[in-house]
């Protein structure tokens, strides 16, 4: 995993489908996820990978742009090192030297994946702190209505012991062989060179000659965050936000990272969904269907208001209360009332007599 090359960090083809990448995503995270592994440092660095490759992979854009770098030979293996052999020689070997600068990817945020990961126009820079996703189950009428949902959220943050240096207290720090101090190694192809946090000292520069005891030289440990999330008026099972800063803590005064939320939302015993239109279903008796009445209907924001009945109502028959649906923008629905008629199960004798002569007085078969 030293090349950073997100199919084999997933364990998937080049070729997988998006469902083969969700599929070995969902394993792998929960194989490694920090809380399933309280004793095992580095599964928290392992997840971080897996998250980071699902991030890219699951995107159609960020994978269609991530596999032209591919193909220029960046996640080669055997060119990680010092710079490469030919990197910045033009023709005749007169001696340019390019580093490519992934910010040039544009505005949809890969600039700043790539650059996290191996760093941008050669200078070393510390990544931002991880992206969290996690999914969250909200209330039918908090979803229609918006408001505020808490959540407890598992992160990473810096190791209190060691201050994010990996080192044990007391512990002496020497010079990174493999980076030779510089915290990043350099690989490349022609013209095309490319820097990424040295794997051995993990972008330090330094190595501890002991390990933190309460991080294991990771320089980071697992806590818990309670995170307040607004939830858009409007909102559907689905819909995903970006809480920019809400992530993991980033090393070496780095900026945290984000937290990305999904909604999905649970199911509400009255009230159903059709666009902005709330349904909900009434009963009434026969006499009520048959003479009319007036109802106390319940609305999303807890009032009730007066529904008239008219005599004659047939069964499945719908109502319209305007402008107590569900507010996007401008835009508002309305509740639909549907009227079930209910029949009694059982009638006494004096009351079967009555229904007959009602109904033959009526013209109704019987």
């Amino acid at each position: 995993m030293a090349a950073k090359d997100f199919y084999q960090v997933l364990g998937v083809s080049e070729k997988a489908t998006p469902a083969e990448i969700k599929k070995a995503y969902r394993k792998l995270a929960k194989q490694y996820h920090p809380d399933a592994n309280p004793n095992n440092p580095q599964a928290s660095d392992t997840f971080k990978q897996v998250s980071e490759a699902h991030a890219v992979l699951s995107d159609p854009e960020k994978r269609q742009k991530y596999d032209t770098m591919r193909r220029l030979g960046a996640f080669d293996p055997r060119r990680s090192g010092t710079a490469a052999q030919g990197a910045g020689r033009g023709p005749g070997g007169g001696g340019f030297s390019e580093t490519f600068d992934f910010g040039d990817f544009g505005s949809m945020g890969l600039g700043d994946i790539f650059s996290s990961i191996f760093g941008k126009g050669g200078k070393r820079e510390e990544p931002k702190g991880e992206s969290v996703e996690t999914e969250l189950e909200i209330p039918f009428r908090t979803a229609a209505l918006g408001g505020k949902v808490p959540v407890t959220l598992s992160l990473n943050e810096t190791c209190p012991t060691c201050s994010g240096s990996g080192a044990a207290p007391g512990a002496t720090l020497s010079q990174c062989p493999e980076c030779k101090g510089r915290g990043t190694i350099s690989f490349g192809q022609g013209g095309f060179a490319v820097n990424r946090p040295c794997p051995m000292c993990r972008g330090r520069g330094k190595i501890p000659s002991q390990k933190c005891p309460t991080c294991g030289g990771v320089g980071e440990t697992r806590t818990e965050k309670n995170v307040m999330i607004t939830v858009p008026p409007g909102t559907e099972s689905g819909l995903k936000i970006r809480i920019k800063g809400q992530g993991g803590a980033g090393r070496s005064g780095a900026p945290p990272g984000d937290l990305l939320v999904t909604f999905q939302v649970q199911p509400d015993r009255f009230f159903r969904r059709e666009g902005l239109d709330v349904i909900c279903d009434v009963s009434i008796n026969l006499a009520q269907a048959v003479f009319g009445t007036r109802l106390r209907v319940k609305t999303l924001d807890g009032k009730k208001v007066v529904l008239k009945i008219p005599p004659g109502t047939q069964p499945g028959r719908k109502f319209r209360i305007r402008g107590e649906g569900i507010a996007k923008g401008e835009r508002r629905g309305d509740q639909l009332v549907t009227v079930q008629v209910t029949l009694p199960e059982q009638l006494s004798p004096e009351q079967a007599e009555l229904l007959k002569k009602f109904t033959e007085a009526a013209g109704m078969p019987h």
